[in-house]
C-alpha cells in the first residue's frame, strides 16, 4: 500500500469515477456502498476536499446522515459488475458486500471502511452539508434529472488520507 498526493491523482480519478465508483458509509452498525458516477476534489477552505452527492431516496442517505465521514473506492480493475449491482439494488433489500462477494477494510483515520479491491482510495471527513435548492436550479436540468423530485444532497469531506492498494 503507497500513500499518495490527492492532487497528483485527482485529474485521473475523476475521469475514473465517471465510469463508477464506491461511496462507502457507516454510522453506528448501519454500512451500506453505492455507486457514484460523479464527485468533485478541489482546494475549499484551506483543505482538500471531495463532494458528493446522494438522493433524499437512497437508503445511503439514512446513514450518511449520520455518519462523520465517508470513503470513496475507485477501483482499477474491472468492477463493472459489482458496480451495476451497487448502482442498481438497494441495502434496504441486500446485503451488496455479500452479493458481489466484496470484502472491506478498515480506514486508517475514519469510521467508514473502504472496499477492500485493487484501486486509489479517499478517506473524507463531513466538514459540511448542503441539501439542493431546487428554486436555484436549471429547469432542464430540473425536467430532467429529477422527475421524482428526490434531490441531492451534497457532502463536503475533507480529504484526510489517500492512498493505493493493489
Amino acid at each position: 500500500m503507497k500513500d499518495l498526493n490527492y492532487m497528483s491523482i485527482a485529474e485521473d480519478a475523476m475521469s475514473r469515477i465517471k465510469k463508477g465508483a464506491f461511496l462507502t458509509v457507516k454510522a453506528a452498525e448501519a454500512l451500506n456502498t453505492m455507486t457514484i458516477g460523479w464527485a468533485t476534489i478541489g482546494f475549499i477552505w484551506q483543505k482538500p476536499i471531495m463532494m458528493v452527492a446522494v438522493r433524499s431516496s437512497r437508503h445511503t442517505f439514512g446513514i450518511i446522515e449520520k455518519a462523520l465521514d465517508f470513503t470513496v473506492t475507485i477501483p482499477s480493475g474491472d468492477m463493472g459488475k459489482a458496480l451495476a449491482f451497487c448502482g442498481t439494488k438497494s441495502g434496504r433489500d441486500v446485503d451488496k458486500f455479500k452479493m458481489c462477494n466484496m470484502e472491506t477494510a478498515d480506514g486508517r483515520n475514519v469510521a467508514s471502511p473502504i472496499i477492500m479491491v485493487p484501486g486509489i482510495h479517499y478517506e473524507c471527513k463531513i466538514v459540511y452539508k448542503s441539501a439542493m435548492n431546487p428554486a436555484h436550479l436549471d429547469k432542464k436540468y430540473d425536467e430532467v434529472l429529477y422527475p421524482q423530485k428526490d434531490y441531492h444532497t451534497h457532502y463536503f469531506g475533507e480529504i484526510v488520507a489517500c492512498y493505493e492498494t493493489e
